[in-house]
């Protein structure tokens, strides 16, 4: 590719756009009949008179135009292939003396020449599922520069498929360790539940699938039901809002309140992230979706996290919101503190409102 792009920035392409505009009387070269009859009206015995003080009439101009469909890809590739490059370039730091790791880095240098170019140009950005042209398809370096950003394209929705695939398996374990840390607490009695349909191989990460709600717990002490609710088949705007997957809603029998909701957020990541920033971030985050609440309250969140050996748990508050950040492990001590830590956040706050 950096022989095709060397080539290409000697020849990029460009087309000549006609437009209608005033042009000084003497370098006037062609007019259609639009700009013959702004002419003939305009008050005047001759050409001349009727240009005016300016000495300007309405004609046919043609000016160079290098924003093209096969610019705009040829644009877009080089913006993806630089990416990549650098990504590249910062997971293998240790071969920076190889003679491979200066060909990736010479390459990223000519595809930040090109962008700018080509920015300098006027030249955009293609979407990609852009129908090619006929310069894309008989062009042999252009057809080249377009199949190569069709392969990096694929490329990168690949990884996040697998970003998806781990997240999804992440939040299905966080949905059954939910249900189970309820139905442990001192109180509770299952009301109802959804059957869960194993699935012989994941789909996309998933590995059960379920009706809503999952199960409906009653908390005797506090006169609570609380619903387990995941994966929503229809977006509310109070989920679009929290961007929360996972929820506890929250019915008062004693009292004529109106639901409470608990948004349960389930972020993955390979390395253990502070639980303190995590419970900050989430806490601001919550206090300004819930200004927008309309039929249900919602005053309290939990964050859980991979716990990644350890389980740890912090606590945050912004403008009347309340946030916990819990590390849950797979198994073990980790899995069991973590999920206690969870069980007294959710005491704690149905007590708050009984």
């Amino acid at each position: 590719m950096p022989r095709r792009l060397t080539a290409l920035e000697t020849r990029i392409r460009r087309v000549l756009r006609r437009t209608r505009e005033l042009v000084p009387i003497d370098r006037v070269q062609e007019m259609d009949r639009s700009s013959m009859l702004w002419l003939v009206r305009r008050p005047g015995r001759n050409s001349a008179e009727r240009a005016g003080p300016s000495q300007r009439v309405l004609a046919v101009a043609r000016h160079e135009n290098f924003d093209t469909l096969e610019n705009r890809v040829l644009r877009a590739y080089v913006r993806l292939a630089r990416f990549v490059a650098r990504r590249w370039l910062r997971e293998h730091a240790g071969a920076s003396r190889h003679g491979r790791a200066r060909a990736v880095d010479a390459f990223a240098r000519t595809c930040r020449r090109l962008d700018r170019e080509l920015e300098a140009l006027g030249v955009g950005v293609a979407e990609p599922g852009a129908t090619p042209n006929y310069v894309l398809t008989e062009d042999r370096d252009y057809r080249e520069v377009r199949e190569n950003w069709l392969r990096l394209l694929r490329q990168e929705t690949l990884e996040d498929d697998l970003w998806a695939w781990q997240a999804q398996s992440w939040t299905d374990f966080c949905v059954l360790a939910v249900t189970l840390t309820l139905q442990g607490m001192r109180g509770s009695e299952l009301v109802a539940q959804s059957p869960l349909v194993w699935l012989e191989e994941a789909r996309a990460g998933r590995r059960f699938l379920h009706d809503r709600p999952l199960a409906v717990f009653h908390l005797r002490r506090e006169n609570l039901v609380v619903e387990v609710q995941a994966r929503p088949d229809a977006i509310s705007e109070m989920q679009y809002l929290t961007r929360a997957w996972v929820w506890l809603r929250l019915t008062d029998l004693s009292t004529q309140d109106i639901p409470r909701r608990m948004p349960v957020w389930t972020p993955h990541a390979f390395a253990p992230p502070p639980a303190e920033e995590a419970a900050r971030e989430a806490a601001r985050f919550l206090a300004v979706a819930a200004r927008h609440r309309r039929s249900e309250s919602m005053r309290e969140g939990v964050v859980l996290l991979p716990a990644h050996g350890r389980s740890n748990a912090a606590e945050a508050q912004e403008a009347g919101a309340r946030v916990a950040a819990i590390a849950l492990g797979a198994s073990g001590e980790p899995l069991g503190e973590g999920m206690r830590a969870l069980a007294d956040f959710i005491r704690a706050s149905v007590g708050a409102a009984a």
